[in-house]
């Protein structure tokens, strides 16, 4: 997996401390010019699934923009940088990468539980970890909360407005409107990772990883910069901390740790391969 590393210098404290754009409507096929899998065909839900109400009322300002700081400018070193990763990783078209960043491109669960599953090699899923599942679906309402205002003060463009090269979801309003910095999907793997490795420390690194690749795939996709994905995790590792004084997510949190308990006793998942 490509890495797209972060110059964000809390980030790197966050991440030892310790994934909306993404979370636009993605429906429907992809289209036909796509030269991959269709997004249902890589995994990708067909709907849209709301997620339940996340945890955080924020009766205090959460000062998204304020934390992230503007992005980068077009004609910057980071700027340019942005630009070349973008038509750098349109090379990946059609590659086992490029059907990965079609199903992260899912926020629905399904695929997000089964590739932590697998990182974790304990089966999270509404069926053996109820609690946990809602949690994980709670706090990607939470990332809508957080970055939504970082998106509407900034207002960056996405990497496909103005050109035509593949992208890995249809080429749907949300990418003429709705702003790339920063990154939701970003945001949401990164915490969930942060969360899971808490509660499977001895997985932590290969969590982590996996709530890292989920934001590097949004740049294979062609729908983030490089830099979107650092403010994301930047938010992400803020919001784990704001959570954690959060009484019903911590409560949620002690019976997570059982239901991982009883999951883990169980067996490693299926459908991991080696």
């Amino acid at each position: 997996m490509m890495r797209f590393s972060s110059a964000l210098p809390f980030s790197a404290a966050i991440s030892v401390a310790g994934l909306l754009a993404g979370c636009a409507q993605l429906t429907g096929d992809a289209s036909p010019k796509s030269p991959t899998k269709t997004y249902a065909e890589a995994g990708g839900s067909s709907t849209w699934t709301k997620p339940p109400k996340g945890y955080l009322t924020l009766a205090e300002p959460f000062d998204a923009p304020g934390i992230v700081g503007p992005p980068p400018t077009p004609d910057s070193p980071r700027g340019k940088a942005d630009r070349a990763a973008y038509d750098d990783t349109r090379k990946l078209a059609g590659t086992p990468a490029w059907d990965k960043a079609v199903a992260d491109a899912d926020l629905s669960g399904a695929n997000g539980f089964k590739s932590f599953s697998c990182a974790a090699r304990v089966t999270i899923n509404p069926q053996k970890t109820p609690t946990l599942a809602n949690l994980l679906l709670r706090m990607t309402d939470d990332a809508g909360t957080i970055y939504r205002p970082a998106k509407q003060a900034f207002s960056r463009p996405r990497p496909p407005v103005g050109n035509s090269k593949p992208i890995c979801v249809p080429r749907e309003s949300w990418i003429q409107t709705e702003g790339s910095y920063p990154s939701g999907h970003a945001l949401v793997g990164w915490s969930w990772g942060l969360v899971l490795a808490e509660l499977v420390p001895d997985r932590a690194a290969q969590i982590t990883a996996r709530g890292r690749e989920f934001g590097d795939s949004r740049v294979i996709c062609g729908v983030h910069f490089p830099s979107d994905l650092e403010a994301g995790r930047l938010l992400g590792g803020v919001m784990v901390a704001r959570l954690h004084a959060d009484p019903a997510f911590e409560a949620d949190l002690e019976k997570a740790r059982a239901e991982i308990a009883a999951s883990k006793a169980e067996g490693p998942p299926t459908g991991c391969g080696g």
